[in-house]
């Protein structure tokens, strides 16, 4: 429930971005944690920082018009939201995929604003994409576009004011062409201004796995305040890109074992654990379906259509997209065993599941604390960029895991601050919440 303090706040926001489900959805899942903030803090309400966190700094929407393999030309739209640059420069990553429109891009954004101040990093937040699909694409079409794409978007990026990274359907082909892009036209090689380039051109070890790696420390960090570990657990990961690939492996890694995986076809079982050297070679190097893994691993049963939920498991990672479990779905986890859930997605969980999982006392990573991973170790990479200077995978590794231990451990203490031991949710919001507010009221009415 919204506190009275904050209940017209949020009436206002949705009557302002009417239509923007998500965007709502997010804005209120904040909320709903900063009553006792406000209670506490009464300044913040004089100076409307609640308000401006919601406003967007900056939202760019433009064409971007391209020529396919047989010479049809399709229109296109892009996005760029620059939501907050009160802690640095705008920072977060871009979406390739059908479904983007300017809410999605505004929900995406403003839980970057909150991930991106709990890295304890110099960064804002900020996001982007377009309703492209590289699906099926050739990779002369996806240059083009990401080439017509760039042409647009490079005058409001730059080191120290917007730095994207990748996303879904935005991995290392796409970044490459939208790098080379901007190089083209500035003709500068700025490497701070893209994240999640590859390692010969600017790229830093370990970004590749590390928003899946990040998920997995931190669920290791909640399962550790409980006295556990993720020895010898039954874990099930949604998703089968990059960030649940990451995951998987490092699961392994720490002695748990991934039983099943997904895509939007359906479901993969594989009792004996994920095979992750076949899962890349499939997913990454073929670029082709949970299915095919299923086929080539004997133990292996592929679920046309199934749900992954509705499998017994200890650790549940959903890693694919935004609202993808429910609360029926997390029922089903409750039932199952399930004991812990991190979100390795952007808003993975609908609210009536988080409100589930919280009620039966199953730990609980929010998106915006448990998949930081990923731009903590862009904000590494901009380091690195900005340095001239490249960084050993085990030094990297070993900053991501310190990052991810003070994320948990920030989140942890605020929520015990503010009368919620043990919430995540609440300590992740309000800990982030407290970061952008301290630096927008230093920085005045701007």
């Amino acid at each position: 429930m919204l506190d009275e303090k904050v209940e017209p706040i949020f009436d206002v926001i949705a009557r302002r971005n009417a239509g923007e489900v998500e965007f709502h959805q997010a804005v209120r899942e904040v909320l709903e944690s900063l009553g006792p903030v406000l209670a506490k803090h009464p300044e913040l309400a004089d100076f409307k920082i609640v308000e401006r966190i919601c406003e967007p700094e900056r939202q760019i929407i433009f064409r971007v018009p391209w020529q396919d393999d047989r010479g049809e030309v399709h229109i296109n739209r892009g996005f760029r939201v620059e939501f907050n640059s009160a802690l640095g420069p705008y920072k977060g990553g871009l979406r390739f995929h059908p479904s983007v429109n300017l809410g999605i891009v505004k929900f995406l954004g403003f839980e970057q604003i909150f991930k991106n101040a709990l890295t304890g990093m110099p960064i804002g937040g900020g996001k982007g994409g377009s309703d492209f699909d590289p699906k099926g694409r050739s990779d002369s079409e996806v240059m083009r576009f990401c080439q017509s794409f760039m042409t647009e978007l490079y005058r409001h990026l730059g080191e120290y004011t917007d730095v994207p990274a990748g996303d879904t359907g935005v991995g290392m082909r796409e970044l490459g062409y939208l790098f080379g892009q901007y190089k083209r036209i500035t003709n500068r090689y700025e490497s701070g201004t893209l994240t999640g380039k590859g390692i010969d051109w600017g790229g830093a070890l370990v970004r590749t796995e590390a928003t899946g790696y990040g998920t997995v420390f931190f669920v290791e960090e909640m399962l550790k305040a409980r006295g556990e570990s993720l020895d010898g657990r039954d874990c099930i990961v949604s998703g089968s890109g990059n960030v649940a690939i990451y995951a998987i492996e490092k699961v392994h890694q720490l002695g748990g074992r991934v039983v099943a995986c997904s895509d939007s076809d359906g479901v993969v079982h594989d009792p004996k654990g994920i095979d992750v050297d076949l899962l890349k070679q499939v997913k990454e190097v073929e670029r082709r379906r949970v299915s095919d893994y299923a086929q080539r691993r004997g133990d292996a049963t592929f679920l046309p259509g199934g749900n992954l939920w509705d499998l017994p498991c200890d650790v549940a990672l959903p890693c694919a997209t935004q609202n993808e479990l429910n609360g029926r779905d997390a029922a089903a986890l409750i039932r199952g065993g399930c004991t812990a859930v991190a979100e390795g997605a952007n808003m993975p969980c609908t609210p009536d599941a988080v409100r589930a999982f919280r009620e039966a006392g199953v730990a609980f990573g929010p998106g915006k604390a448990a998949n930081a991973g990923g731009v903590a170790t862009s904000a590494l990479e901009m380091q690195q960029n900005a340095s001239r200077d490249r960084w050993t995978f085990e030094h990297t590794e070993a900053r991501l895991g310190e990052i991810m231990a003070n994320i948990h451990e920030l989140c942890f203490a605020t929520a015990e601050e503010y009368g919620a031991p043990g919430d995540y949710v609440r300590g992740a919001n309000i800990a982030g919440f407290l970061r952008v507010a301290s630096a927008i009221k230093a920085l005045g009415l701007v």
